[in-house]
């Protein structure tokens, strides 16, 4: 029995006398203890997650300002204002991971997640130092700052979820709690950001006596800085897993041989993001100014406590998706998690008055489908993919962005839509907000077919698919290269040199 394939350096895997590596004469590596890959592998998540947890802070704090804004400034935080500020972090993100995935696949990883965290302070200090000639113009820097930290953000994302997908994919043992290790490292910590972000607001708001302050949002958007700071060090650091090297393809990707043998999985994938993301999203960022439209009376610290408790709910989901997807796999945990969003999203739409009449019941029936929400298509997004294309081309923070993300850009018209619901609703009602449940439960039933008829059930082993992926280019004469080696790298065959 082969050893398991541990993490090492990109120097370890290359052949020692400069020929060509054959798949044959891929073998595991000797010399480490399953004790040291998986330490290796934990490494790989924490840091990984640390950095997702990071992004989540930064992206959900906005969305507990936008009351404190309007408090602040009610003439100039106009509604296209408030829509500017609140989708720049997600159209900023979309950007940065299709530039920065280019960027990582031309010139490596360490150098593209070092750019890319440099872009992210430097887009949080535009934000947080924010000024100008007017109160509109100060609003102005602000949404410009957030867009860059949302593009610096772009290219982290991207790079932790492939890195992560393979740190647990390094041996059978670390394999088979691939689904809480992924888990952990994406969904549970972007979703414990969220968490975070609203605990730090209102520590800060009890420091300025619950008033709303401009150095209440100054200070929340600058506590952001310090995460992605330290986490610096460790990217300076950052050592490639094995499956990188042996797989990566950086250069001459067939997009078409790629395209005619995975265009269904791309696109149940790129539609199930789609639907995941156009509903979770402003349902979480929006959390509190839904909450202070249905209850104008709170006050300030009531309605973002209440925004922080609906993104505790989050947290539930997330761990019992991963334990579902090591049991029933990540395909069905996707689709019953959409399903059963669905049906609760129906349900709160339906019945939106008779639950109004005890307003804590709403806020936790709203939790409740934050955590389905969670269970299902949030924690899965990664994994239940990973298995449905070759590891090589999964690998590819391009390829990923591309797949995956660049659905996000169209979460901002589902924000607008969100937004002119709720202006609708002062005039008619609570019709507005109900619309909203409706509109997104139908958006999550889809997604439940999506993934349910266009993504494959694939086996775990993230290698399988991987070899069928090389058998397949050699059938069609592609003579790229495969692997990540200083001294050489496995290319296909051709079918016409074989004995």
């Amino acid at each position: 029995m082969k050893e398991p394939v541990s993490m090492v350096a990109e120097a370890d895997i290359s052949p020692k006398d400069g020929t060509t590596k054959q798949p044959s004469d891929i073998r595991a590596l000797s010399g480490s203890s399953d004790g040291v890959k998986w330490v290796s592998s934990i490494t790989m998540v924490m840091v990984g997650g640390m950095a997702l947890f990071s992004d989540g802070y930064n992206a959900q704090v906005v969305g507990h300002m936008n009351p404190v804004l309007t408090k602040l400034y009610p003439d100039d935080f106009t509604k296209s204002i408030k829509t500017s500020l609140s989708n720049a972090f997600l159209i900023g993100e979309v950007f940065g991971m299709l530039f920065f995935g280019w960027v990582i696949d031309k010139l490596g990883r360490r150098s593209g997640i070092v750019w890319a965290t440099v872009f992210l302070v430097l887009g949080i200090v535009l934000a947080t130092a924010a000024h100008g000639t007017s109160t509109t113009g100060m609003l102005w820097m602000m949404i410009i700052g957030r867009g860059v930290a949302g593009f610096g953000a772009g290219g982290e994302y991207p790079t932790c979820a492939t890195s992560t997908t393979e740190a647990s994919d390094e041996s059978p043992v670390i394999r088979r709690r691939r689904g809480m290790l992924t888990a952990i490292a994406t969904d549970i910590a972007i979703d414990l950001g969220f968490v975070v972000a609203g605990v730090v607001v209102l520590i800060v708001l009890a420091a300025y006596n619950y008033h709303a302050d401009e150095g209440l949002w100054r200070v929340s958007f600058g506590l952001g800085l310090i995460l992605p700071v330290i986490l610096l060090f460790f990217r300076l650091r950052f050592v490639n897993s094995t499956q990188y090297h042996k797989h990566a393809m950086k250069t001459d990707i067939p997009y078409l041989l790629v395209l005619k043998r995975y265009w269904k999985p791309m696109l149940g994938t790129s539609l199930a993001w789609f639907m995941y993301d156009f509903v979770t999203y402003p349902f979480g960022i929006f959390g509190s100014t839904i909450l202070a439209t249905l209850n104008p009376e709170d006050t300030l610290i009531q309605t973002i406590g209440y925004g922080t408790v609906l993104n505790c709910f989050f947290l539930p989901g997330t761990i019992v998706g991963g334990f579902l997807m090591d049991k029933i796999g990540r395909k069905q945990t996707m689709t019953l998690g959409f399903v059963l969003w669905a049906l609760l999203g129906f349900i709160i739409g339906g019945a939106l008055n008779p639950i109004l009449s005890i307003f804590p019941l709403f806020v936790v029936l709203y939790g409740i489908f934050n955590t389905l929400g969670e269970m299902g298509p949030g924690v899965s997004r990664d994994s239940a993919p990973a298995s449905s294309v070759a590891d090589s081309l999964w690998r590819s923070p391009h390829f990923f962005a591309l797949q995956n993300r660049s659905p996000r850009q169209f979460v901002a018209i589902s924000s607008d839509l969100q937004l002119h619901l709720e202006r609708h609703e002062r005039q008619s009602g609570r019709k507005g907000v109900q619309g909203v449940f409706l509109i997104g439960a139908a958006f999550a039933l889809t997604g439940g077919a999506i993934s349910w008829f266009l993504i494959p059930d694939r086996e775990r082993d993230l290698e399988s698919e991987d070899v069928r992926f090389r058998e397949y280019l050699e059938q069609n004469r592609y003579s790229g290269t495969f692997g990540e080696t200083k001294t050489g790298t496995w290319q296909p065959r051709d079918p016409a040199t074989r004995p």
